[in-house]
């Protein structure tokens, strides 16, 4: 299993925070789990604005992971182009282009997504 992780699941992994005793396994039994170039951007504009404190870089996580590190490609934007606009965090539809475009399950706690072509696993 292919795996991509949602910002917030990143974010909790890292902190050690309980996720969901599946996805748990998941993660730690997937031949690749991803974190998305876009998670950093966007954990990079809520620290600017002080929405958020981050301790460590995703750079770090992905190292210290074993984590994949997938960068946003002009491919996603394609598929980014072609989903409603049903949840209204970019950052968020932008996930779930990657997820449809590289054939990953994404690792999520957001319901919304679910309304969204993508296959997901529950954080």
């Amino acid at each position: 299993m292919r795996l991509l992780l949602e910002t917030q699941v990143a974010i909790w992994w890292d902190m050690g925070a309980p996720l969901a005793p599946l996805a748990m396994q998941a993660i730690r039994d997937a031949d690749e789990v991803y974190v998305s170039a876009a998670s950093a951007w966007e954990i990079a504009i809520k620290a600017a604005l002080g929405k958020i404190s981050a301790d460590r870089s995703l750079s770090e996580l992905c190292a210290d992971s074993g984590f994949v590190e997938l960068p946003v490609l002009m491919r996603h934007t394609h598929v980014l182009q072609s989903l409603e606009p049903l949840h209204r965090d970019l950052f968020v539809r932008l996930l779930i282009a990657q997820a449809v475009q590289e054939q990953l399950v994404l690792v999520t706690r957001d319901e919304l997504v679910t309304q969204y072509p993508v296959a997901t696993l529950r954080a």
